[in-house]
């Protein structure tokens, strides 16, 4: 569910840096605003480089605090509809058969069918049909956005060959 945490800069006991910093360890995706009485330079930029989604200066209105709230959530909505994206198409790569597996990483690092099926030694058109299934179980709108994902995935990494993928 999306959300926000507004949190305080200093609270007795931890303050509200050392607290973002636990969270941020420990894989939160809750987006922060950051209040305080007391603004400070080297704070400020602390808490930004950390990831914080903003950093108001008390007094604060409801007409600066609830904006910067919605920023946050929508913020969070977006961060949230990226991670379940990227994790069904985790759970669908699981799905492929080994072979599917081998075309699959040879397709998303630009190879043509006739270099797949050297590469694997069988046929193009053995080949085009494990495409397909490939295809049919990851359900990408486009062999380019296949490419994206499986990027972001950590599939490609640094050892993407760089030539462009071919339909």
């Amino acid at each position: 569910m999306p959300g926000c945490i507004l949190l305080d800069v200093r609270i007795p006991g931890l303050s509200g840096p050392e607290l973002q910093e636990r969270l941020n360890k420990l894989g939160s995706t809750l987006p922060i605003v950051f209040i305080t009485g007391y603004p400070d330079f080297p704070t400020t930029v602390r808490t930004v480089k950390a990831g914080a989604e903003d950093f108001l200066t008390k007094p604060v209105s409801a007409d600066e605090l609830l904006p910067a709230i919605e920023r946050a959530i929508a913020r969070h909505e977006t961060t949230l509809g990226q991670k379940n994206k990227l994790d069904l198409f985790r759970s669908r790569i699981k799905t492929l058969t080994p072979r599917e597996r081998q075309v699959f990483e040879l397709v998303i690092r630009g190879k043509t069918n006739k270099q797949t099926a050297n590469a694997l030694g069988g046929t193009e058109r053995t080949i085009r049909a494990h495409r397909a299934r490939v295809m049919e179980k990851l359900q990408p709108p486009s062999l380019a956005e296949l490419v994206s994902l499986a990027e972001r995935v950590g599939l490609l990494g640094g050892d993407a060959s760089g030539s462009q993928p071919t339909a």
